[in-house]
């Protein structure tokens, strides 16, 4: 047994239908349902726009070594986002544009990775195709392995496991578990609506209704003058 290296084929998808709740979701909202702290680390940044959704498929590769994603990018299905581990190694590029488009081409939704990318402006331009990286580098990678594909991983300080929901936009990434999944869809929809009605009172009569601001104020002593 190569420890290590391990490839696992396939491994339970949740419902689609679970995934697209999730379709236009603010991820801050989602972040205020799941405690604020669901969020990666804010050092693996979007390139491109756009929203990320779709079922981690996950890859842990060694630094700068993208043998385990050329394997994944032949086993990966339409709908997933391949999550790559590369242990936030920054001087040698995962993959760049060639490869990011023949994943989209697969049907594969984007790219999250925990270490480098290269060719950015090319990455930055795909349509519908958002990539997810620590940094930008024109250093290529080894092809030696090992590595692992479909295994937990942690992604910018969240693990994340084969078959989690992934949701991205311009602020960041949270990483659901599907046990879990309706409950914090039906909390965030019911935030948007809060947040819809006091954006209303903003912009129609200025006001922004906030009583447990002087609650608060109060019950910490401050002196007001």
């Amino acid at each position: 047994m190569a420890i290590g290296c391990k490839i696992v084929k396939d491994f339970k998808r949740p419902d689609q239908k679970l995934v697209e709740r999730f379709r236009d979701m603010p991820v801050a909202n989602i972040d205020d349902n799941m405690g604020r702290i669901a969020a990666v680390d804010t050092a693996i940044e979007p390139v491109g726009k756009g929203q990320l959704l779709g079922t981690a498929f996950t890859v842990r590769v060694p630094q700068g070594d993208n043998l385990m994603f050329h394997a994944a990018m032949d086993l990966a299905q339409p709908g997933d986002v391949i999550v790559i581990d590369a242990g936030g190694f920054t001087d040698r590029a995962i993959f760049g544009e060639l490869m990011a488009t023949y994943c989209k081409v697969r049907g594969i939704r984007g790219i999250i990775c925990d270490g480098a990318i290269r060719d950015k402006n090319g990455l930055a331009s795909m349509e519908d195709f958002p990539v997810y990286a620590r940094s930008a580098t024109p250093n290529g990678p080894y092809k030696n392995g090992p590595g692992e594909i479909n295994v937990p991983v942690v992604i910018g300080g969240k693990v994340v496991r084969p078959g989690d929901i992934v949701v991205g936009d311009d602020d960041g990434i949270v990483i659901i578990d599907p046990a879990i999944a309706d409950e914090i869809a039906d909390a965030t929809i019911a935030v948007e609506k809060k947040e819809s009605d006091i954006m209303k009172h903003i912009l129609e009569d200025g006001t922004y209704i906030r009583p447990w601001v002087d609650d608060k104020l109060d019950e910490i002593g401050c002196e007001v003058l």
